[in-house]
């Protein structure tokens, strides 16, 4: 049966990055290989490698814990459009999983409209991918940053916040936000803001022309949240 244990109190590096309302859970290691998955989930990565297999599960295993913070009943989480899983009714939420971090953030809507969170390894972003996920203007701040605080490879941050920001407002409003549709701007006490081209229409209430988010450094990843006000 699919894990839900969940432990009393809110820990880690992400619980920092939303607010009180958010459930998080998160995790350096794997926690399942596949085996406490739904049926729904399993038929999903059926005839992928073993790795991907546990990362997938254990994101889920992180899912269900967060819910059940909540008091919500765990449930299969399959992806839907655009990848983003689907979460049970009355509840937003978002997953992230890179090599050696996975987690997942979830809501009542009643507390968000919307979550999207990201980890990537705390490294360089090779020049080429910089390049075409950023603008000049966004390449500038990243090298004014990178003279304040050298230690943060601010050009990957740059895409982390950048799939936090997509996570969000594919949810919110399904468009695909592309890395060159939003303006990120950055800054050295952890925030960060997210600029669009033009304001997007949100099903069932005001476009949405800006979004806000956390940033920070833990252990060696890069973390990103943006959670849209409810």
């Amino acid at each position: 049966m699919p894990d839900t244990a969940a432990p009393a109190e809110r820990s880690g590096s992400l619980a920092g990055l939303v607010p009180a309302g958010v459930a998080v859970q998160e995790t350096y290691e794997d926690l399942d290989d596949g085996t406490g998955l739904f049926p729904e989930e399993r038929a999903v990565v059926a005839a992928v490698v073993d790795e991907r297999r546990r990362e997938f599960s254990t994101v889920r295993v992180c899912a269900r814990r967060a819910l059940a913070q909540l008091g919500v009943p765990a449930a299969p989480l399959v992806p839907g459009t655009g990848g983003a899983p689907r979460w049970p009714t009355g509840v937003t939420g978002s997953m992230t999983h890179c090599a050696g971090y996975r987690a997942s953030a979830v809501a009542r809507l009643q507390d968000a409209a919307a979550i999207g969170i990201d980890a990537e390894p705390h490294q360089a972003l090779p020049p080429l991918v910089a390049d075409r996920i950023t603008s000049p203007a966004e390449r500038n701040r990243a090298r004014l940053l990178r003279h304040q605080a050298p230690h943060v490879h601010w050009d990957r941050l740059m895409f982390c916040a950048k799939e936090s920001v997509f996570k969000a407002l594919h949810v919110l409003t399904g468009h695909a936000i592309g890395f060159t549709d939003s303006d990120i701007t950055l800054r050295t006490d952890g925030t960060f803001t997210a600029g669009l081209g033009a304001p997007l229409p949100v099903r069932g209430g005001s476009p949405i022309a800006h979004c806000d988010g956390r940033w920070t450094v833990q252990r060696d990843h890069l973390l990103a949240a943006v959670v849209v006000p409810a």
